[in-house]
Formats: C-alpha cells, structure tokens, sequence
C-alpha cells in the first residue's frame, strides 16, 4: 500500500509521517522507517511509537508502508537520492544485496556491546541474517516451511501417517493420485522448494559459494523422478507453475494430499478450506527435517544521520514487549523467544491445530536450507529454476536441463567474482 499515515491526536508529537524528503534527511531527532506490507498493524504501531517517544523524548517518526512488489523499487530509489529510511523491513535475502554493497548498517559492534540482546532471540534465526561474519538484521517475525497433509485422504490411501524419507513422500503421493486429486504440492518461489533436494544430498553450489555443485548422478535421478511424478499427477504441476494463491487454493479445495509451504500457508489455506479441523489437516516436518526460512527483520540503513537512535528503535520494536503484541495480534512467531512462548500457550488454547502450525518453526532450526547468503541471489534463481521447470514440465530431460542450469549459475558466478 502506497502511504504516509500522519499519527495525529493523542499521539500528536509522538510520531510524525509525511514529511518532506530533505525534512527527513536533516534534524537530530527524526528517524524514518520502512514496513513490507503489514500496514494492518497500524494500531500496534501507534502504540510502539508512542512508547518510544516517552523514552526519547522529542523524537519524531515517520512511518512509510509499501507492498512486497513495490518495496525493493522504492528502497533503491531512495538510496540513490541520498534518502533511504533509517529503518527499513526486510525480507528473505534481499537484505544480504544490501549488506554487500554498503547499504546496512553492520549492527555487530552492537551487539557485542549488548551481548543480552542476542540472548533474547532463537540463535539459529538470528544467525540467519549473519554476511561474512556480520550481524545486520534483528528478527521481526519469522516462518519456515513444514508439511501440510490431508488426513482424509491419507486414510483413503491406506496411509497411516506423514513420510518419513523422499521415497515415501513420493511413494504416498502416487498412491493418492486418482482422478482430479493430486498427491503433492510444494511453493516454488524464494527457494522453498529446495528441501526436496537437500534432503537427497544436494547442494546448490560449493562451500565457498563459487561454483555450481548441483548437477550431480543423484540431482539428475531425483529431478527425473520429481518430472516423472509431475506427469503421473502425482505431484500437481501448480508446483512448478503458481506462486502463493494458487497452491495454496488448490490444497483448500481439498483434492491434494500434501503441501510443502511455510506457516504462513495455514491461516490462507483454513480462511478457504471448510473441510479444515484437526480431525482432517495433519502437520509435520519434512523428511530430513529440511527447511526453507523466508523471515522478516529489522535493519539500520548505513546512511542513517541517527544509527544508535534507530538501534535503540528496532531493540524496542523486537524486544520482549512488542515482540509478544504483534505475536498475539497476528498469531505468528518472531523468533523472540520469550514472546513466542507466550504465543504458543495462547494460540494452543484457542486454535490447537495452529499451535501445531506454529510449533513447527521453532523445531530442527538447525536445518535451514536455501538461505545462502548470497548478495546476487535473485540472478541465481533467475539462472536456475527455469531449467528445473523445464524438466519437471517435460520440456527437457532432467540431464540436459541440469547442465543448462550448471552453465547458467557458473555465469553468473563469474561476472559477481
């Protein structure tokens, strides 16, 4: 949403949107900050800001809210111009294209001088936001994938529970495959399919991050046999085509057996589903316990006239107080661990099937995967998928496209050396 939202009445002075670019570049007490999407939480924020006005008297913020589509765009334009927010929302891996070039604030020094500050957070997510040994982001709220599966039709199949290994998970979806129903959907986009690969063995590039080291004997055999299952019906080729509210409508309308997706899936998927109750929808970890995080967290801009107010900013936007607001208004998890032990015992008394849900992304956190940090991470994607889209559409055979998309990512690779 396109927007400068002035806090007005009885936060008259507490908060302050809509000012001038050059106005917000200059003064000692202003500090600007930049939300993806979640202008929702207006209220909430009212709230935070003015809290945070009554511990730094006199400072004024101007909050700017814009859509994922438009965020990247908008950020880069400000850069430019001298004016990028001094707090800015990220998401996934755009942070670490802004961390290479200069752009974030290496919030490192920080931290070791608040060494209590990293306790309050999952270690493993706040490693997550780590470039070259360097902190850059505190946590906003978080979401790995897991395994959604219809209890239903697992019974019908003769299924007693979630698979355990890739072999069965494709074995349990071909035995779900009958007429129009599907055994298996995964979300593609932002790397969150790659736990079907990790979890044979393959890795996306080298350990120094240099080269391709995907297109291996057993990346060919899993991707011939992920192309095989997509042709049977067995795998719904809404995987490899649609992006968030067509697989996730496709496993609402109650034909698809299993959906790999990160939790934020659920609360889609149960707004469309009527069939949807804890007697019909299963959750569980992926085999291996692989997972794709596509997190949220606060970063500092490097151009900042105002670095350790807005330090002081997001500390208080993530610490344990507002952390456990937004947790129990938007019933998701934020890696703060206090606030995410309260929602859980909140959420389990209220909806058990979503503290399932949610229980999920604080297990094996220790098993991320397709969080490279990689600053050219987009060129990556854009070199690699439509090589495995092609094979797993048919177009080509898992061998040839594997090769096509080896060439592909060792090009980029070079020109970013």
């Amino acid at each position: 949403m396109k927007r400068r939202t002035a806090l007005k009445g009885a936060l008259a002075g507490a908060a302050t949107i809509a000012m001038p670019h050059l106005a917000r570049a200059q003064g000692s007490r202003k500090l600007s900050y930049l939300s993806w999407n979640i202008a929702d939480q207006e209220a909430l924020f009212k709230q935070e800001f003015a809290d945070f006005q009554k511990a730094n008297p006199g400072v004024e913020i101007e909050w700017l809210d814009k859509k994922g589509t438009e965020l990247p765009a908008f950020f880069q334009t400000q850069l430019v111009a001298g004016t990028a927010p001094d707090v800015i929302d990220l998401q996934g891996a755009l942070w670490v294209e802004y961390a290479a070039s200069g752009a974030l604030l290496d919030l490192t020094p920080y931290l070791a001088r608040e060494p209590d500050i990293a306790k309050l957070y999952n270690p493993d997510y706040l490693a997550s936001w780590q470039y070259q040994g360097r902190s850059f982001l505190l946590p906003f709220y978080v979401s790995k994938t897991l395994l959604f599966y219809n209890k239903t039709m697992f019974k019908e199949a003769g299924l007693a529970g979630p698979p355990r290994s890739f072999d069965e998970m494709l074995g349990f979806a071909e035995k779900m495959a009958k007429g129009e129903k599907t055994g298996f959907l995964t979300l593609n986009f932002d790397w969150l399919y790659w736990p079907l690969f990790k979890m044979n063995g393959i890795e996306l590039l080298s350990p120094d991050l240099k080269q391709a080291a995907f297109n291996t004997p057993q990346a060919i055999e899993v991707l011939a046999r992920l192309a095989k299952a997509t042709e049977s019906g067995a795998i719904n080729k809404i995987s490899w085509t649609g992006r968030w509210v067509e697989p996730n409508g496709a496993f609402a309308g109650n034909t698809v057996g299993m959906l790999h997706a990160h939790s934020a899936a659920y609360f889609f998927v149960k707004g469309q589903g009527r069939w949807i109750n804890e007697d019909t929808l299963g959750v569980a970890q992926m085999p291996g316990y692989w997972a794709t995080p596509t997190n949220h967290g606060f970063a500092i801009s490097k151009s900042s006239k105002n670095p350790d107010l807005a330090w002081a900013f997001i500390k208080h936007m993530a610490g344990n107080r507002w952390a456990t607001e937004l947790a129990r208004i938007r019933s998701l998890l934020t890696a703060n661990i206090a606030a995410d032990r309260a929602e859980l015992e909140t959420i389990r008394k209220e909806d058990p099937l979503g503290a399932a849900v949610l229980a999920t992304q604080l297990e094996h956190t220790d098993k991320f995967t397709g969080d490279w940090p990689l600053p050219f991470d987009v060129q990556i994607k854009d070199a690699f998928y439509p090589e495995i889209q092609s094979a797993v559409l048919g177009r080509k055979d898992a061998k040839t496209a594997l090769g096509d998309a080896e060439r592909a990512v060792n090009r980029v690779l070079r020109r970013r050396s």
